[in-house]
């Protein structure tokens, strides 16, 4: 099966870039999910067979269900370390951008550091509409996840044969997060046919299921009941849905990063459903809401999320945000929803 996405003169430019760079540094999305530190730390591994040792640098938390990872606690963070990242990027010779398409994916804070930062830029990415100065931009959106594009980059670089368990791991652990299990933007061939190239390596696939998906607190149990009864509207004349998780919540359920990891999911489990928002509230500041928002079949969620929500994303999975009260948010909801039924 043919899975390789460079073009020849692309393949040796990056294998040039790598091999003639001593200081990179390995970039992703702010809020990290299991397909951005993933693909880092997947990349990273990649990496150490050109005898490199790159900084994996991401801007804040990420989730608690993914500490196990391979390597997870080489991940620093600049919301901690940051005149490390700092001088990380000031002095790189070569940056990986993985699973994002814009410096202010990063964050306020962060993003300004990429921008300025000497360095030659490589994305390797799947969302639409990459707007990075790079040198060599991998940039497929059709794809399920970065770490589909990485791994597809890898096995063309001839680095699958070298490739380790933990690099696998955590490559497989990303495709699997950005699909939903593979329930959404997975009925491509070339997928399977990945997976089991992975599966060669020897881990046991049932067990990063369970190590992301049935590892939550009971209080995250608890939150998903009191969403579900409590805080989420249906409608079912738009066929959609969306609910609201506010600071109060946060404290009443003991929140931690990642449980609000795959809720907005469940609604479309109601028959009918196509369409289902999530907002909520930042945990430290005022006005401002995190929004995201899941589809299903052809319903383009992404559309909303530009047009209503300052975001954007794939056609089944896509977010955003905004700079507003949750109440106001809700109103902005209730409104794309109601127009909706025109995309």
């Amino acid at each position: 099966m043919q899975i390789e996405l460079l073009k020849e003169e692309e393949a040796a430019l990056l294998k040039n870039l790598i091999g003639q760079s001593d200081k990179i540094v390995i970039c992703c999305h702010q809020n990290p999910d299991g397909d951005a530190l993933g693909s880092s730390l997947a990349l990273a591994e990649y990496l150490k067979q050109y005898g490199k040792t790159p900084t994996i640098a991401v801007p804040d938390a990420y989730p608690d269900f993914l500490q196990w990872l391979p390597e997870s606690q080489t991940i620093v963070r600049y919301d901690k370390h940051k005149e490390t990242v700092e001088d990380a990027l000031a002095n790189a010779e070569l940056v990986f951008c993985l699973d994002f398409n814009r410096a202010d994916r990063l964050g306020g804070d962060m993003s300004p550091l990429l921008t300025a930062s000497p360095a030659k830029k490589v994305m390797i990415d799947h969302h639409p509409e990459p707007d990075i100065d790079t040198v060599l931009c991998v940039s497929h959106p059709e794809l399920s996840s970065a770490c589909e594009v990485l791994f597809r980059v890898i096995w063309q670089m001839g680095g699958f044969e070298e490739m380790t368990k933990k690099e696998a791991v955590q490559i497989y652990c990303g495709m699997m997060t950005d699909t939903g299990g593979f329930t959404f933007n997975s009925s491509r061939p070339e997928i399977f046919f990945i997976i089991s190239q992975l599966l060669t390596k020897g881990f046991d696939k049932d067990k990063i299921y369970r190590n992301v998906f049935n590892n939550y607190s009971e209080w995250r149990m608890r939150l998903m009941g009191y969403v579900l009864y409590q805080k989420m509207r249906v409608f079912q004349d738009h066929h959609a849905s969306y609910f609201t998780i506010s600071r109060q919540d946060f404290k009443r359920f003991h929140f931690i990063k990642g449980d609000a990891e795959g809720l907005v999911n469940l609604p479309l489990q109601i028959k009918g459903l196509r369409l289902s928002i999530s907002l909520r509230e930042d945990s430290e500041k005022d006005n401002l809401v995190w929004v995201s928002l899941r589809s299903v079949g052809n319903f383009p969620c992404n559309k909303i999320a530009e047009k209503y929500f300052n975001g954007g994303g794939h056609l089944n999975a896509s977010g955003g945000r905004l700079y507003c009260s949750l109440e106001e948010a809700e109103r902005i909801a209730e409104k794309a929803i109601a127009e909706s039924d025109n995309l």
